[in-house]
C-alpha cells in the first residue's frame, strides 16, 4: 500500500472506531465534570402512517445504538386515520441531541409538542454508592463478629444480621445499576397519531423528592438498628458473665465489710 492509500484507509478506520467509542467518549466526559445526569424527553408528532412513523423512529434510534424499550399501538379498523402508537426509546447520552434532531424533522411526521429534561442525580449516585460501600463494610465486620459470638443465641444473632445487610446490599447493587443505565441511556417517549386522532393530555412530571426521602431515611434507621441489635447479640454472652462476677464479687465485699464492722460495734 502506498503513502496515499494509508492516508485514505485512516480517516475510515478512525470513523470505524469512533463510532464504537462515542458513548464512551460522551461517558468519559459525564465523569470528569462531575455530573450524573438523566435526560428524558416526549415527543408528539402527527404522521399520515403510523407503522411508517414507528419504522422510521426505530431505524434513527438505531443508527445511533440506541433501541426501543416498550411499544403500544392502538387502531380502530374502522377509523384507521385515528390510530395512535406510543413507542419508548433508549438512546445513548452522547448520541442524545443528534438522535433528537433527527425525530423533530419533518420526514417522520408534524411535531405537535416537545418537552424535554434534564435531572442531576449526582448526589443520589454518589449516596447509593456511599451506601454499598458501607454494607459491603458492615457484612464483612458481622462476619468478624462470628468468631467473637461466644453463644448459639449469639452466632444466629449475627447471622441474622449478615443476612438482613446482604439483602439490603443486593437491593442497592440493583439501584446502582439502574442509575448506570438511566445515565448512560436517554429515554425519549415518541407518541405518534394518526390523521385525525386527538392528542392525549400531558402527563405531569414525576419529580422524587419526600418519598426518596423517607425511602432514604427508613434505610438508615434500619442499618442503625441492625448494626445496634448485632452488637449487643455478640456481646450480651460477655456481660451478662462480667454483670455476675461484678455482683459476687460486690456481694463478697460486702460481707467481708459486715464482718470487719461487727467486732468494732460489740
Amino acid at each position: 500500500m502506498d503513502a496515499a492509500s494509508a492516508a485514505a484507509a485512516a480517516p475510515a478506520a478512525g470513523a470505524a472506531s469512533g463510532a464504537g467509542t462515542a458513548q464512551s467518549a460522551g461517558a468519559a466526559k459525564l465523569v470528569a465534570n462531575g455530573q450524573q445526569l438523566i435526560y428524558t424527553a416526549s415527543l408528539t408528532v402527527r404522521a399520515h402512517s403510523i407503522g411508517a412513523a414507528i419504522s422510521s423512529a426505530t431505524a434513527i434510534a438505531a443508527s445511533e445504538g440506541g433501541y426501543v424499550s416498550s411499544e403500544n399501538a392502538t387502531s380502530d379498523p374502522n377509523h384507521p386515520n385515528q390510530s395512535t402508537a406510543t413507542v419508548e426509546l433508549k438512546i445513548p447520552v452522547a448520541m442524545y441531541s443528534v438522535t433528537m434532531h433527527d425525530l423533530t424533522q419533518p420526514s417522520l411526521g408534524t411535531q405537535l409538542s416537545l418537552q424535554q429534561q434534564t435531572q442531576d442525580v449526582t448526589e443520589q449516585v454518589a449516596d447509593v454508592s456511599s451506601r454499598v460501600a458501607s454494607d459491603e463494610a458492615a457484612i464483612t465486620q458481622l462476619r468478624a463478629l462470628l468468631t467473637h459470638a461466644g453463644t448459639v443465641d449469639g452466632l444466629l444473632s449475627v447471622q441474622e444480621q449478615i443476612n438482613t445487610q446482604e439483602s439490603d446490599l443486593e437491593a442497592l447493587l440493583a439501584q446502582q445499576s439502574a442509575l448506570n443505565h438511566e445515565t448512560s441511556y436517554a429515554t425519549v417517549t415518541l407518541t405518534i397519531l394518526g390523521p385525525k386522532a386527538a392528542p392525549k393530555p400531558a402527563k405531569a412530571a414525576h419529580t422524587p423528592g419526600l418519598v426518596n426521602g423517607l425511602v432514604n431515611g427508613w434505610h438508615a434507621l434500619r442499618t442503625s438498628v441492625s448494626w445496634l441489635l448485632a452488637i449487643i447479640g455478640a456481646v450480651a454472652p460477655f456481660a451478662a458473665i462480667l454483670a455476675l462476677i461484678g455482683g459476687l464479687a460486690y456481694w463478697v465485699r460486702r460481707k467481708l465489710t459486715r464482718r470487719g464492722q461487727t467486732p468494732a460495734g460489740s
